[in-house]
Order: structure tokens, then sequence, then C-alpha cells
């Protein structure tokens, strides 16, 4: 039986590829690799030796300038961020404000993830072949299976996780999903271990409340690194080719709700979240977004908003160029469209669940939505790579920034407000429910300052 992510073979292939992106010469280890294929006498030899290339690759130190220029120990990200502070108007909302506000980020959140699932992992063009089928193209509603030609849904299944149950004509509540999971450990963590967990307390919940093949890439690996008794950050780099991407940047949402207003403090919590299973770019994509989504509370525009992410990561990352780029694409392109293609043409070259290549996805939908709820997270399905994930985490920005009575009840009302997950104490939660345990760890935060 085979394990997606965590076979010796996928390990090393993608471990070459993470290790090129760091700026590596692999020529060798990849001229090697090619040769273990070709000699191997049987499987078992093959992954003997796959996991030996794959260990000595991971003792080569990374370069000095990635070390000087992508930190992974909190003290080093801060001393490495923009020099300029960027202040925030003073946050001023009653209670039952700040109540709509989180409960639309776990309402926003869950429709953009809802909205992605069925087609995750498809390239842009297929999903774009798939609803034109059916005249769903632009996209403006749930997928829907209505009047595809059944050769084209046997030639493009829907994804296997819930893929099915995620379409509009099936849509009974929030389905299970990775996306969301996370927001409901991390909330559990902070009604358990209170607002100085640590690291720890964050692995303890996850070996506590959710199976291991809820988990897919680095969190996967990580979930592994702590059954064999490692400990953070070694859990982020023992054997973990996935280290940069997508899986801690998920786990974002709930450092900034507890702590709206407070861009640098949800800074600090993401960190502690993301060390686990990841390092440099991996940890800044959920330190951006905490920040975002804690800026969301007053912020004033979107370009605020990812403005304060932007000034809580290294500011000579990969994560803060590819940021900037958008920034500027923003400028100078006014056409989606083709801005999408300037992003295929820049990191086109990265996995579909990398977060560079999505995060900027994500920037870019933000910026070109115009505050558009619908508008957004549309556009982001359509553009392809991690359509739940990116569907998710702009839901949750625009969600926090507007609020449960802004959000449009074509998107919200299928929620029927209930999730399924497979995490214990969470399946059947209802929003409204999430949403006032959220609150009390924010109100908690403040020292009942509502």
């Amino acid at each position: 039986m085979k394990i997606s992510w965590i076979s010796p073979e996928d390990l090393l292939r993608y471990e070459l590829q993470q290790q090129r992106e760091e700026g590596k010469d692999v020529a060798a280890g990849q001229a090697r690799w090619e040769k273990i294929q070709r000699d191997a006498k049987d499987e078992a030899e093959l992954r003997k030796q796959a996991l030996q290339l794959l260990d000595e690759l991971n003792s080569v130190a990374p370069r000095n300038e990635l070390i000087h220029n992508e930190p992974s120990e909190l003290e080093e990200i801060l001393t490495q961020r923009p020099n300029a502070t960027l202040a925030l108007p003073q946050l001023s909302l009653s209670e039952e404000e700040l109540y709509d506000r989180i409960l639309g980020g776990w309402l926003g959140r869950a429709a953009g993830c809802l909205l992605g699932k069925p087609v995750e992992k498809y390239s842009r063009e297929v999903i774009k072949e798939i609803l034109q089928s059916n005249g769903t193209w632009p996209l403006s509603d749930y997928i829907t299976a209505r009047g595809i030609p059944e050769a084209l849904l046997k030639k493009y299944p829907w994804n296997r996780h819930s893929g099915k149950e995620s379409l509009k004509e099936n849509i009974a509540c929030m389905t299970e999903d990775d996306d969301m999971n996370y927001a409901m450990l991390n909330l559990h963590v902070l009604e358990n271990f209170g607002q100085d967990f640590s690291t720890e307390n964050i692995a303890e919940s996850w070996l506590s409340l959710m199976p291991v093949l809820s988990t897919f890439t680095a969190e996967r690996v990580a979930y592994l690194n702590l059954l064999a008794g490692r400990r953070p950050p070694q859990t982020a780099t023992h054997r973990n080719p996935y280290r940069e991407w997508i899986g801690a940047q998920i786990r974002a949402d709930v450092w900034g709700w507890t702590v709206p207003g407070e861009p640098q403090l949800a800074t600090a919590r993401a960190w502690r979240d993301a060390r686990l299973s990841h390092v440099r770019n991996g940890i800044y994509g959920e330190v951006f977004f905490a920040a975002a989504i804690a800026a969301a509370f007053h912020a004033k525009s979107i370009a605020q908003i990812i403005t304060q992410g932007l000034a809580q990561i290294p500011q000579h990352s990969r994560l803060a160029h590819a940021i900037q780029f958008v920034l500027s694409l923003h400028e100078q392109e006014p056409q989606w469209e083709r801005a999408v293609d300037r992003l295929y043409e820049k990191f086109g070259q990265y996995h579909w669940v990398h977060v560079l290549n999505n995060a900027a996805l994500v920037v870019a939908a933000l910026l070109y939505g115009k505050d558009d709820y619908e508008k957004t997270i549309c556009n982001l399905v359509m553009a392809g790579w991690d359509t739940d994930s990116n569907g998710a985490t702009a839901g949750a920005i625009l969600g926090t920034r507007h609020g449960a009575h802004r959000l449009p009840a074509k998107w919200i009302t299928p929620l029927q407000n209930k999730i399924r997950s497979s995490m214990k104490g969470f399946d059947n939660a209802t929003f409204d429910d999430l949403a006032r345990r959220t609150l009390q760890q924010a109100s908690l935060f403040h020292n009942d300052s509502f």
C-alpha cells in the first residue's frame, strides 16, 4: 500500500525540486537518483537508497544568502521586517460587531473553501473546460455537475475528498476539509492551553484530535516525525520536502481573529504554529495571512490589509518579493485574466500547493476583486492551483472585513450553519458556536475591554 506524500520516492523527488527552488545545484543528486531507479534490484532496495540520498541532501546547509534573508526563528524574522512602522486606526467595535466580524470570517472561509473543493488540483485550463461545458463560465455560484457531458465527468472526476458533496445540488453543510480543520484545532489550542500556548501544545493537539490521514504534505511528515519522537523544529526539517508549501498558510485564521487589530501579536502566534511543520517562506505564509486577518477588522482598504501582512515578514524573502510583484502588477495591468497569465509566467514552476504561487494569487485576487466577496472567490477558483485553500483564505479575509451580515446569502445559506469534521469533538459543529467561542478568546486577550 502506498500512502501519498510519505513514500521515499515522493520525498526524494520533491526534495530535489525544493533544493532547486532554494538555488542549489542538484544535478549530481538528480543523476544519482536516476541511476538508483535504473539499478535497484527491487522496491525495498530502491526505497532504502532513496532515503540514504535524501538524508545526504538534507545534510547540506542552505546558501548563506538564504540563511540571512529568510530566517526561521522569530527573533530573526522580526529583525528582517521592513523598518517602517505601520499604524492602524484604533479598533472601536462593540462586542456584537466583533462577533459579526468573526462569524463572517468563519463563514467566508467555509464558503470560499467549498466553492473550490470539486476542482482542487485541476489546472486553470481544465477548470475552464469543465465550466464552459455547462455554461457556468465565468463562475458566479457553487459548481454544479448539471449539464456537464458524461465523457467530461469521467475524464475529470471531482476531487475525491468530498468533491461531489461540495457540488451545488448536493450541499447540505460545510463538508470535511483540512482548510477548516486547522481553524477548529487552533481554537481548541487556545481554549485548552491559553494565550501562552507553545508549539508543543499544538503538536499534542494534532496527535489527540486529528487522524493522520486528515493531514497532507508537510503536516503529514511532521505528524510522523512527532510519532517517531522528534520535536519542533526538527519536525519541520527531517525528511520534509514540503517545508515551504501552503500547509501552514491555511492555519492562520484563528491567530488573527483572536487578536483583532493587532497584526504583530498575530505574527507571534502564527510563528509558534507554523514552525511545527514549516521553515522560511512556509512560516511566512502563515504569518502574512494571520497579520492580514488581524488587520482586516479595521484597515481602511484591501491594500492596507496586504501592506500590514507584508510588514510582518522578512523584506528580502521570496514571499515578500512575490507580494511586491503582485502589488506592482496591479498598478500596471488592469485586466484580471492577463494578470493571471503574468502570475503563471512568474510562478508557474512551483507545485500547485506551494506557498509562493498561491499566496501571490490570493493577494492578486483580493486586489482585483475590489472588496467584492463573490468576484474574489470566483476569480480565485477559476485561476486554478490550490482552489479550495485559496478560496478559503480570501474568503476569511473578506468575511472578517465585512462581517457575516454583509456576506451574500447565496453563498452562506447553503452551509446551513453546520460543518463536518474528522477531528474529535468538532463534527457537526455550528458556525455561530465556533464564532462565539472565538469571540471569547478574543475577549480574554483584551481583558474584557469590550
